[in-house]
């Protein structure tokens, strides 16, 4: 039996606008278990990237709760979401949002320093997770000297390099030729499979909805349907 992982209980997020309200997300629902390989998808401004950035607490809801493994995060202060983000949450995100003057083995390796690991420990934790995403000889090199695959696949390293409980993705095959996305996703599954690492995505992308086992489908800021693909 798989545990709940997160849970939304209620959930909206109000935006104030000029001179108006926009509701983002309208009685969130939702319950995410651990090692789940599932994807939101809906038009854009359906409230995807709203939804996905609650749970990766990047955001608070205006009201309801939202749970992980238990505890409620949603009413935690910014900086005990700043230590629950670096413990438990990877984000992948469309554009890599790599850092241009680090090469890959220091992009990766950041994630781990902001944790305090030892020397030893990081190195060997990025050497390993390189070796994983097919990244080996490619240490030294800087984002700009690398393809757009080969970017998002350093953006996914460093998004399990410190073992997260929850990968989340925001549209990581927009920016990527449709063969490069498939190889992409094709890695993801794999570390979902191996590692039992719970993705959730936030896409456009057909192949994405088509491979996930879950998908969420958004409207207007509501949840108006769920498919099971397995």
């Amino acid at each position: 039996m798989k545990k709940e992982l997160i849970v939304m209980k209620g959930v909206e997020k109000v935006y104030q606008g000029k001179g108006e309200k926009v509701r983002a997300l309208k009685g969130i629902n939702l319950t995410i278990l651990e090692g789940e390989f599932a994807a939101i998808a809906g038009p854009s401004g359906s409230g995807k990237t709203t939804l996905l950035n609650l749970i990766g607490a990047l955001d608070k809801p205006t009201s309801g709760k939202i749970f992980f493994l238990g505890k409620e995060i949603s009413s935690l202060n910014q900086k005990e979401l700043a230590t629950f983000r670096r413990k438990y949450i990877g984000f992948i995100f469309q554009h890599f949002n790599l850092i241009p003057v680090l090469t890959v083995e220091e992009n990766v390796e950041y994630v781990l320093l902001l944790q305090k690991i030892g020397v030893s420990e990081r190195i060997q934790k990025v050497r390993d997770v390189l070796e994983k995403v097919g990244l080996k000889g490619l240490e030294k090199r800087f984002p700009p000297q690398l393809s757009g695959g080969q970017q998002q696949r350093v953006a996914i390293a460093r998004a399990i390099v410190h073992k997260p409980k929850i990968v989340l993705a925001d549209e990581p095959t927009a920016n990527l030729d449709t063969e490069t996305g498939k190889n992409i996703l094709k890695l993801m599954k794999k570390l979902n499979k191996e590692k039992n690492i719970t993705f959730l995505f936030s896409t456009h992308d057909p192949l994405i909805m088509q491979e996930a086992e879950r998908l969420i489908l958004l409207r207007d800021g509501e949840i108006v349907e769920e498919k099971k693909n397995f």
